[in-house]
């Protein structure tokens, strides 16, 4: 029985190739789109509203430096932001704003968490990502959708349950919350591990939540705040021979062997490395003339050739006379 994997791999590669293979695995890797994002892990912070209480705990829990969680720097001033919690609800759909104060009257949103109730024991949640922040269609979601068992979830649903709403904004902060550095990617990562290796939730693509449209909230967003998209270098590795091409413009400089007139040409010039010899060759396509180097040479014939026509002008004048 242990061998039928197997055998699927290798009919999926006969059929369809390696190349393949490789690139719909690259597509289910999903990654935030910006360096601000990886100042905050959605995955994280799904993991830590799953633990806390209520929304208060919430907010206490996800601004505290011992935590780690929050390492946003959207101002760019060395100084991690404080990230305020703002609850909207229309019915039994629960819109819950992660917002940053920038400035008076100058909010960004981070990210939403959205909730919704259809029946006793049916809910969906998910965490969506800010567009500016983590590109378009950034969902993180449970695995699995039985979350009425979460502490917060029957904190909201209560009967009397009244929306959140954060008392701090810009430069009013709870007494415990300092202004701290944010720390190197390598390091923040290092430490939300023991949230993000639960794989409790997972991102995906398309939304769960199909109810939130009807919550009435217009999202807030900061003229401080600028999209930086990472780049990426993608190289393409034709499998089984070990080669990376790779294409640049230049120019060469062409010598002809019997006028010894030199010319620069424009065109593309390909190197091809073999990883298994380690020997390149350079291929390259000449394109449009750019320049020459024999038009001084043309202008001196055309000058000698002058210089000799009268002179023989003037030996037949001579002949004629005598």
């Amino acid at each position: 029985m242990k061998l039928y994997p197997i055998l699927i791999s290798a009919l999926l590669i006969s059929l369809f190739g390696q190349g393949t293979l490789l690139a719909f695995q690259e597509e289910m890797t999903l990654t935030p789109t910006s360096e601000a994002a990886e100042g905050l892990d959605l995955q994280a912070v799904a993991e830590l509203f799953k633990e806390s209480k209520n929304m208060e705990d919430f907010e206490k829990g996800l601004n505290d430096p011992e935590s780690g969680i929050n390492n946003l720097d959207l101002d760019e001033n060395d100084e991690v932001d404080y990230i305020r919690v703002v609850e909207q609800i229309t019915d039994d759909t629960h819109l819950i704003i992660l917002q940053v104060p920038l400035a008076e009257n100058e909010f960004q949103d981070v990210a939403t968490i959205e909730i919704e109730k259809s029946g006793n024991e049916t809910y969906n949640m998910q965490l969506h990502g800010n567009e500016i922040i983590y590109g378009a269609n950034y969902y993180v979601q449970p695995t699995v959708v039985h979350i009425q068992t979460w502490p917060i979830i029957t904190w909201i649903y209560r009967p009397v349950y009244r929306p959140y709403r954060s008392t701090f904004y810009f430069g009013v902060y709870p007494r415990w919350w300092r202004p701290h550095r944010p720390v190197s990617v390598t390091v923040y990562r290092t430490r939300n591990v023991r949230f993000t290796n639960k794989r409790t939730f997972s991102v995906s693509r398309t939304t769960r939540v199909t109810t939130v449209k009807k919550v009435n909230y217009q999202p807030r967003t900061s003229t401080l705040v600028k999209k930086k998209t990472v780049k990426t270098t993608r190289s393409t590795t034709t499998l089984g021979t070990g080669k990376t091409g790779t294409k640049k413009k230049g120019t060469k400089k062409v010598v002809n062997s019997k006028t010894g007139r030199t010319k620069t040409v424009k065109g593309s010039v390909k190197k091809t490395t073999t990883s298994s010899t380690g020997k390149t060759t350079t291929t390259r396509k000449t394109g449009k003339k750019i320049s020459s180097s024999n038009k001084g040479v043309k202008k001196a014939r055309t000058k000698t050739t002058k210089r000799k026509g009268k002179r023989m002008s003037k030996k037949k004048s001579k002949k004629t006379k005598k």
